[in-house]
Order: structure tokens, then sequence, then C-alpha cells
């Protein structure tokens, strides 16, 4: 699993009015454009590292707020200088093979984030030199503005001078810049546009990077997975999962997860009382009971969360956060792609494929253990347990 470590918060520096940078006193190795995925009392998730390794003493990740985005809101509104922040070591790939390259860099509002760790460190260590566009509702909701114009050429595009960012104008702008390798962060509308950009103005796939934000159901964003949940179009709260353009989950990478059943605690579902085709469950602790769509069939997850049981039908080709989160629940996840450790929850019976997985160790499967935003059935009914 994963490991958590507190750090004492440096300083809190507000870049805008709704987005602060966080200076950490951890003594982290971490490359440009890497992330940390932050365990909070309102949740986890994850966010990049502004700071350049060659540069900043002290590294620093940088959130915007997030309306109903409980984590991003409670990290504005409660962290102050000398409180200790719980986060992992860094993670991520959306890093330059060379910063002795020209750059092509696109962000839209805080997918500047890691950006800037990349061009702090071009600035730096490298001799490569970049060209930024970058996206944002307005002048004041620009992030490191004055810094940007001082460090390299930035075309920007503010959506209430000129509408919202579309292909065809974009491509207008990348066509000069087509035979450079592109980096592209943000949220997910402004990454399907700026992707559809590159293609019109002749940047082949395999030379575009992209750091992917969808906002989640709770509205707070997070890196986009194959199944992820639509939610406000805010734009990212960095939660890195990065990707090439070029690149796909591998079958070759899924494996199989498998814990014998055991006694698990689960109370036997009840027969439905009205009919309706509702089912009772005792909660695990003789308390409140769930009361849960009967499962007609097929396969189930009995996810047992806070104390509470719940019987929950899994659709075919959705993974196990998916079902979860559609049940109304609040499981604790981040980057949604294998690679973070943020949703992993113990299995006690069934088994699962995983489509992906650069986290858990022979070790944590050895103790149960299973990624929820990677996890399809292969049994009928699949028991995991959040402690």
């Amino acid at each position: 699993m994963p490991g958590f470590s507190a750090w004492r918060v440096l300083d809190v520096i507000w870049e805008t009015a709704d987005a602060c940078s966080l200076v950490l006193d951890a003594p982290l190795t971490y490359a440009p454009g890497q992330y940390l995925t932050v365990r909070t009392p309102a949740g986890v998730r994850s966010y990049s590292l502004a700071s350049s390794p060659f540069v900043d003493a002290a590294p620093v990740v940088t959130v915007k707020r997030v309306r109903n985005g409980p984590v991003s809101n409670w990290i504005c509104d409660h962290v102050r200088p000398g409180d200790r922040l719980e986060v992992t070591a860094p993670a991520g790939d959306f890093t330059p093979a060379s910063l002795d390259d020209d750059l092509l860099l696109l962000a839209g509002g805080s997918g500047i984030t890691p950006i800037m760790g990349i061009i702090r460190s071009i600035r730096a260590r490298g001799q490569g030199r970049p060209v930024l566009i970058y996206a944002n509702r307005d002048a004041d909701s620009i992030i490191f503005g004055r810094e940007l114009d001082g460090l390299l050429p930035v075309v920007h595009w503010l959506d209430r001078e000129r509408g919202l960012p579309t292909a065809a104008g974009l491509a207008r702008l990348l066509r000069p810049y087509r035979d450079r390798e592109a980096f592209v962060c943000g949220p997910e509308a402004f990454v399907e546009v700026a992707e559809k950009a590159l293609g019109l103005a002749g940047v082949p796939a395999a030379r575009v990077h992209i750091e992917r934000f969808t906002p989640t159901s709770s509205g707070e964003p997070a890196p986009a997975g194959p199944a992820a949940v639509p939610g406000p179009a805010e734009g990212p709260g960095p939660g890195p999962a990065s990707a090439s353009a070029s690149a796909s989950a591998s079958a070759s990478s899924a494996m199989t997860a498998v814990v014998p059943a055991a006694d698990s605690g689960v109370a036997p579902v009840l027969p439905a009382a009205d009919g309706e085709g509702m089912a009772v469950l005792p909660a695990a602790d003789g308390g409140v009971t769930a009361v849960l769509p009967a499962a007609e069939g097929g396969v189930t997850a009995e996810v047992t969360m806070d104390g509470r049981t719940h019987v929950l039908p899994w659709p075919a080709g959705r993974r196990l956060l998916d079902v979860i989160i559609d049940a109304g629940l609040n499981p604790p996840y981040s980057c949604r792609q294998g690679q973070c450790g943020a949703c992993a929850v113990r299995m006690t019976g069934g088994e699962v494929d995983l489509i992906h997985n650069e986290i858990l160790e022979e070790e944590d499967f050895a103790e149960g253990y299973i990624l929820a935003c990677q996890a399809v059935p292969r049994s009928s009914t699949v028991s995991v347990t959040y402690f």
C-alpha cells in the first residue's frame, strides 16, 4: 500500500482568489510535472507539483477551489502555515524526455500546475525554448500570471474576450509549432478541443502527451479514467494521471486477484417486504439498516463502509469504483488509473481482474488489497471492506 507521510506546511501562497500554493517542508525526490496524492479529513485527491526540483528549495502543490469540491475547499479554507499535510511519494510520468527540447505547452485553468514545474525546470537546467498557450475564464483567473510572462512566450486565451477555445481557433496558433512535442493539461473539455486542434495543426499523436482532469460526482476534479463520472465543468484540480495520446491500457497489463471466500460478517439479505424489488440488509454493527435495490441475477458487490454493508448490482463493463459511486457512496479515490493507490480496498471474498496496476505489490495482494478503480468481476459476488 502507498504510504502517507505528514509534512509541515511552510507557507500558503494565494495565486488567485480561488487558487493557493502549499509549500511543504518535505524532502521529496521528484521529476518535473509529477504529482502528490493528498489525504485530508474531506477525502483524498491528487495535486500537481508546480515547483521544480532544480530550482525550488521545497516542493509546492497548487490547489484551485472548486464549487462543491470537498477536498479543494477544505484545503483552501483550513490549511495554514505550520499545519501538517499527509501526502504520498511523488508519482506520474507527465515529464519531458529532455529539458533541451523546444516544447509546445497547452494548459487550461489549473492545468498550468504541472506545466509550471516543467517550465521552471527548463529555465533552470535546459536549453529548450518552450511556448505556452494558456486558456482561462478571464485575466483574474490566471494562475502564475506575472511569473509566466517573464519566463517564456505566452498566448493567453481568455473566454470572456474570445469565447470558449475552439479546435480551429487553437489550430491557427499551433501550426507554427507542429514539429514539437506537445504537453497538454486541463479539464476534459479543454483537452478534447486541444487534441483536435493539435491534429488539425499536423502534430502527430505520438508526440502529444496528455494529463487529463475530470470533475467527479462530488464536483471535485480528478484525473480521468476510462469510466469517469461526469460532474460540473470547472477546471482541473490536479490529481494527475498522465497518459500519452498514442497509448492505451493494454490487456497484457491485466491481472487477476483472488481472495478465498471468507466469513465477512455480512448479514443475509432479507426478502423484500414491499414487493418492489428492495432488499433490507442489517448494518454490520447492528445499527441502522441499509435499504438497497436488490440485484436481479448477474454480479453483485457487497461493500462494507462506515459500519454498513451495501449489496450493489454490478453491471457489465463497469469498474468497482464506479459502481460504488453510482450507489451514492463516497469511497476514497484519486487518479482512477491504477497509479496512486488511493482507492485501494480489501477484498474479503470473490475474484476480480485488475485492468491496470502500477502501485500494488505481491504483499498487498496477499493481504487482499485491490484497486477499486481498476477492478472488474470474475465471480458472481465480490465482497470488499473499507476500514
